[in-house]
């Protein structure tokens, strides 16, 4: 399994603690940057979205 491995395991939980010291520092910027990442967010889920809720289990309506 991908966090059975100490190293993966101990550099994700050092990247886990180093993100929550910069948002704490710098909380209003990151809050800031939040709606133009939402807008950047959008177009993103459209395109790597499953199926769009389309039923392809070849039943007929």
């Amino acid at each position: 399994m991908f966090l059975r491995r100490p190293y993966i395991l101990a550099v994700a939980s050092l990247a886990v603690i180093a993100l929550f010291y910069v948002l704490r520092e710098h909380w209003v910027h990151a809050l800031g940057v939040l709606p133009y990442a939402i807008l950047l967010l959008c177009p993103l889920m459209h395109l790597f979205h499953g199926s769009h809720g389309h039923d392809h289990s070849g039943k007929a309506p």
